[in-house]
């Protein structure tokens, strides 16, 4: 405990070369334990950046009580359950969706029905390629009904980044669906 109240002292003091030996000691193994909560190669080490990313711009303002081996993974645990749980709200938020009727019903042409089970695989899977925070705020938005503002207060980010983050979903999405359409 005392050797890391050496290096988060010097962290603090914006040492990189204590906070470089921090992320090469526990990079790797965060990835492996994310990956085990999230079953994404992909999500666990954008979260496992991020959480870097936040411990060195929030650096001086860190509260760590135990070891900072039990903060990072606390934090990478905390966060991969985060999105576990997003994603549950997700696939809970279509399904509802789909029993309200929104889905093209049993009368419809089928191949419409085939177009529009299409489209929907296409969204799904262009949507969890978004960045992880991306994906986030943009779930938010969209199938929370949130606000820019109340987004920005629960995730400690500006209103303008939440904006920014929704707008490049939707590009991404737009894109997608443009190519698709080009194609049919």
């Amino acid at each position: 405990m005392s050797n890391d109240l050496f290096v988060l002292k010097k962290i603090r003091e914006g040492d990189i070369g204590q906070f470089e030996s921090i992320f090469r000691l526990y990079y790797t193994s965060l990835c492996l334990f994310a990956t085990g909560i999230t079953g994404r190669r992909d999500v666990a080490e954008e979260i496992v950046q991020d959480l870097f990313y936040v411990f060195w711009k929030e650096r001086e303002k860190l509260h760590i009580f135990h070891s900072i081996r039990s903060y990072l993974y606390g934090s990478v645990r905390n966060r991969a359950l985060q999105y576990r749980e997003h994603m549950e709200v997700v696939d809970r938020h279509r399904q509802i969706l789909f029993q309200a009727g929104e889905e093209p019903g049993e009368s419809a042409d089928p191949h419409d029905i085939l177009e529009y089970k299409e489209l929907e695989t296409l969204i799904n899977r262009t949507l969890h390629k978004l960045p992880v925070r991306r994906l986030r705020i943009f779930s938010m938005h969209r199938f929370e009904g949130k606000k820019y503002a109340e987004i920005a207060a629960s995730l400690t980010l500006s209103v303008k980044t939440v904006e920014a983050e929704i707008t490049k979903a939707l590009q991404t999405l737009r894109k997608e669906i443009e190519k698709y359409t080009r194609s049919k």
